[in-house]
């Protein structure tokens, strides 16, 4: 499927494009292998932010869905699931990721309706999300224990076991792509998943557990969509769920964690971020604001890894801030199937107006807004929640807009004189996600990595994550690490073994 099939004024292209992407299937429950409704029979809407229009009925799981889920979860763990070797469950895990990857297009429509990314953005965040599950399904076959040599006469070793039944909960900003990132792993080290998706974007989610029938055996995976308190919050209590991951904001995080703690429940969470991006004075000017504007305005800013604080050094102040503002004039914002698009709506109402209060803000703390601000002046995008990509300069640290995460298009500039003041001004934050560092000396981007309170930092580019790489935080932004082969040890737990080996007696 093409840019080009949807051709006509946006709404006309999106109905067109909703219906063919949502004509064949039926987006219910996954649990135990099958399509189920909520047990009330009631449901809610998700909507494409372009348009501001419905896409389909979901339905609104409660406890009585998560404990189903949980019950097929168990059987399965305990059954067929468990008997699997791990090149079997290796095996399997690349063929879900070969009929994901056959279905590539309608996913990455749904993708891009249901988010309101860019199409071809949405397409390649599928690529993306399949490469992580062959990724895990292919690194866990080396994955186990290890022998520990000890003194006496004694053979000790470690083996790595599963913990049983998963709960996830994966957020509204990379639907497909994060759920990759904690089923995979989950799966591939004899797990089983029960996973709520964030109900404003539950599309992939339910549609890539559909096309996993007839390869995961029946409840290994489980997909139940719903509202937090409804569903979220039952499946975190749930007494059977013996490892939780959760990725969103560290509020959330915090509610989920105390409910881990009355089960004994060990999480993985990936939280907010509030990433500076320190430009030195030696730095390449065009590298510095291509980075800067990919790390703010890509999928319009909704991204927790976001180099969303801009401390320059003041000798290369003026020149970077025009080199930027370029850049910024350069992200197309438009109708997401547009080809050429880079910028589509924010994903729903409720984050265009958070994101809208915090410029009123910005300029009320002083400020000053150099460029967005605004819708843009289109009267096809009135109808969806688009907003320009947005630059506040002469922002102090202290500024709400430079402490809180905006999880939108909106760029703070602030300024530094020495290393010292721009290592105290990146570290001066809760969160500790990520970080950025700007600089054609290597003694100083080593320093400033070491320096840099975050769990990961990107030298030179943005982003920082990939196949393999770990990711995750420090401070607010969470615990745990994910993408790479250490979550494997996440989803896993030590038993030790400890034989005697004494000579027998002949």
């Amino acid at each position: 499927m093409t840019t080009d099939e949807f051709k006509g004024d946006i709404r006309q292209k999106h109905r067109r494009a909703i219906d063919e992407a949502t004509t064949d299937i039926t987006f219910g429950a996954w649990i135990d292998g099958e399509t189920r409704p909520a047990t009330t029979g009631e449901t809610f809407q998700t909507s494409d932010p372009a348009i501001d229009e419905p896409i389909a009925d979901i339905p609104r799981c409660t406890d009585e869905e998560i404990t189903a889920a949980v019950d097929a979860a168990q059987s399965a763990f305990e059954g067929e699931w468990s008997d699997l070797e791990t090149s079997e469950r290796s095996a399997l895990l690349n063929e879900w990721a070969d009929e994901l990857s056959a279905n590539r297009d309608t996913l990455g429509l749904l993708e891009c309706l249901d988010t309101g990314k860019p199409l071809e953005y949405a397409k390649a965040e599928i690529d993306g999300a399949i490469a992580f599950i062959s990724y895990y399904a292919d690194i866990v076959r080396s994955h186990g224990g290890k022998q520990i040599p000890v003194d006496g006469d004694s053979l000790v070793y470690t083996q790595r076991e599963p913990y049983g039944v998963c709960g996830q909960i994966t957020p509204w900003n990379f639907p497909l792509y994060l759920l990759a990132w904690k089923v995979a792993p989950a799966l591939a080290t004899g797990n089983t998943v029960v996973l709520k998706p964030a109900e404003l974007t539950p599309l992939t989610a339910l549609y890539a557990a559909q096309l996993s029938a007839d390869i995961l055996p029946d409840g290994v995976l489980n997909v139940v969509p719903g509202y937090g308190e409804e569903a979220g919050a039952p499946l975190t209590e749930h007494e059977a769920v013996r490892k939780l991951a959760f990725t969103g904001e560290d509020l959330t995080g915090e509610t989920i964690m105390k409910a881990a703690a009355d089960n004994i429940t060990p999480v993985t969470l990936e939280l907010g971020g509030k990433s500076p991006m320190i430009v030195f004075p030696d730095a390449d000017i065009e590298t510095a604001a291509e980075a800067a504007a990919d790390g703010i305005f890509y999928n319009t800013g909704q991204a927790c890894d976001a180099a969303s604080r801009i401390l320059l050094h003041e000798d290369i102040k003026t020149e970077f801030t025009e080199a930027f503002l370029d850049r910024a004039a350069d992200y197309t914002v438009g109708d997401p199937l547009e080809e050429g698009t880079m910028m589509g709506p924010l994903a729903h109402r409720g984050q265009h107006e958070k994101v809208t209060d915090y410029i009123e803000l910005g300029t009320e703390e002083g400020a000053t807004l150099l460029t967005g601000g605004s819708s843009p002046d289109d009267s096809e995008l009135d109808d969806g929640w688009f907003i320009e990509p947005t630059i506040f300069d002469d922002v102090d640290n202290d500024m709400r807009i430079a402490q809180e995460e905006i999880f939108g298009p909106v760029e703070c500039l602030l300024t530094f004189s020495d290393y010292e003041e721009a290592i105290e001004m990146a570290n001066d934050i809760d969160y500790g996600l990520a970080g950025y560092v700007i600089t054609e000396n290597a003694s100083r981007a080593h320093q400033a990595a070491s320096d840099i309170d975050a769990g990961l930092v990107a030298v030179n580019k943005y982003p920082g994550d990939d196949l393999g790489v770990p990711f995750g935080g420090y401070k607010r932004s969470g615990i745990g690490r994910e993408c790479a082969e250490e979550t494997l040890d996440h989803y896993t737990q030590t038993k030790t073994v400890n034989m005697d080996l004494k000579n027998p007696e002949l």
